[in-house]
């Protein structure tokens, strides 16, 4: 049971990840490109990251601290620097795309 919990974990995990990656591509502008790894991406890191979390704590005795640090290092950094970037990006007037304009 723990095995397909945490199966289905990584490819939730892998899927978010890949989404944020051709987000990233794909995307014709600086702020839709800002969206794509932030959001998908930190999805997708994050179940992989529980997953391993819950796989060493079952593993070893006690909690994995590191994997849980991560996660919580993760969860906080990468909406605060995408907001700084979206702003950083306002201040020196970046090119939006019509599809942005129309947003």
């Amino acid at each position: 049971m723990l095995e397909n919990i945490l199966a289905i974990l990584i490819l939730v995990g892998a899927f978010f990840t890949l989404v944020g990656s051709i987000g990233l591509i794909k995307l014709p502008d600086f702020y839709m490109r800002l969206h794509g790894p932030t959001k998908a991406t930190t999805m997708g890191v994050g179940s992989i990251l529980i997953a391993s979390a819950i796989y060493f704590s079952q593993k070893e005795s006690g909690v994995s601290a590191h994997e849980v640090l991560i996660t919580l290092f993760l969860f906080i950094t990468a909406p605060i620097s995408a907001h700084l970037m979206a702003k950083a990006a306002l201040h020196i007037q970046t090119h939006q795309s019509e599809q942005t304009q129309k947003k």
